[in-house]
């Protein structure tokens, strides 16, 4: 990315000059390395500030081109806010909206996802995993039970992509929102990839310009995509070793927890999910309380996006979790670096404060 701060300094959109084609260039050859990662074509990409610009682009960008004609929309209770909270300003303006339920591992029912079908949905907006527990939904029974309705398919990937595999063509998904920094590029950067079919049924929610089709105006963040693509490709060489060895580690961090302190509880164990994400409830324990004893563990209470709201998280009020349990709830994400010794310094940390916790309780 360095050179593109500096010394590369010319701007994409403008390719009269050496410097603008450089740019250009540099762009075509992310593109090439998302496509590579997700199987879309290079020229359906359209950069953005991340997922939740892309999550606001895919929905709002197809509904507000049909909100004369109550369009549905069908989402899940556990999607991110970036989803959520625009969906209920969507309900504000006239849509009307879905919001199926979830089961204790945090799976929609796919029995009523197609029961809440109806003439006038437009769209469904069903994340691929989800951010706090790593549950995986069905995205390929989704996409294909809308490929067959008619019904254009959003997926907020940025959980998922460069974890798991996602073919946009097989899972039949026609906009998947990336976000550069759950992939190891940089913050601040993202992209909407959008099937051709999904072209004419979009339109643009900033205006200012003809820039990537149209669809999103302002000179594109050149550094930004730049290093996007470079984690696409390393993700790309990465993935399948990463899965295998990071689902071996979380499993063992789990073992090692649940075997000291047997009330805890595993949220969605059990069914698919993302190898590198477990959020463990602790009974009778705050997570706050219990992260201020582990300065050097970089755990977390529930996502970024919602820390600042201060408000139990949704997702696990969602499948079922007593208050007690929610309150207990810390989210530990495995970072690709890490090997047993790191696992088993952070178990153990973990578990000494979960004890020593305890055993305060206990005493009042």
């Amino acid at each position: 990315m360095l050179p593109y701060f500096t010394i590369k300094c010319g701007n994409p959109g403008n390719i009269s000059h050496f410097w603008g084609r450089d740019a250009e260039s540099a762009i075509q050859a992310s593109s090439q390395a998302v496509s590579q990662l997700i199987h879309c074509k290079p020229e359906n990409i359209i950069w953005t500030s991340g997922a939740t610009e892309s999550n606001n682009l895919a929905i709002m960008g197809v509904i507000q081109k049909c909100l004369r004609q109550t369009p549905h929309i069908i989402t899940q209770v556990t999607e991110h806010p970036s989803v959520l909270d625009l969906c209920r300003e969507l309900e504000r303006r006239g849509a009307e909206v879905t919001y199926l339920k979830v089961d204790g591992k945090g799976l929609i029912d796919v029995d009523e996802f197609k029961r809440e079908i109806k003439q006038n949905t437009r769209l469904v907006s069903i994340m691929a995993a989800n951010n706090e527990i790593g549950t995986l939904q069905p995205i390929a029974f989704i996409g294909k039970i809308c490929r067959e309705s008619g019904i254009l398919f959003h997926c907020d990937a940025a959980q998922a992509a460069g974890k798991i595999d996602l073919d946009m063509e097989k899972v039949k998904v026609d906009l998947l929102s990336l976000s550069g920094h759950k992939m190891y590029g940089p913050k601040g950067i993202g992209a909407l990839c959008i099937s051709s079919k999904a072209f004419s049924k979009i339109e643009p929610i900033f205006v200012g310009g003809g820039h990537q089709r149209g669809l999103r105006p302002g000179t594109i963040n050149v550094p930004g995509v730049v290093g996007l693509g470079e984690a696409c490709k390393m993700a790309t060489q990465q993935m399948t070793g990463d899965f295998q060895r990071l689902s071996y580690l979380r499993n063992r961090f789990e073992t090692k927890i649940t075997s000291a302190l047997n009330e805890v509880v595993i949220n969605s164990s059990g069914c698919s999910r993302l190898p590198h994400v477990t959020n463990i409830s602790f009974p009778q324990i705050k997570a706050e309380s219990l992260l201020t004893l582990l300065p050097d563990i970089g755990a977390a209470t529930g996502s970024a996006c919602a820390s600042s709201r201060n408000e139990p998280s949704h997702v696990l009020r969602a499948i079922g979790l007593s208050d007690d349990l929610v309150s207990g709830s810390v989210r530990f994400s495995l970072g690709r670096e890490l090997g047993e010794d790191d696992i088993d310094y952070a178990a153990e940390r973990v578990i000494s404060a979960a004890k020593r916790m305890i055993a305060l309780v206990k005493g009042h």
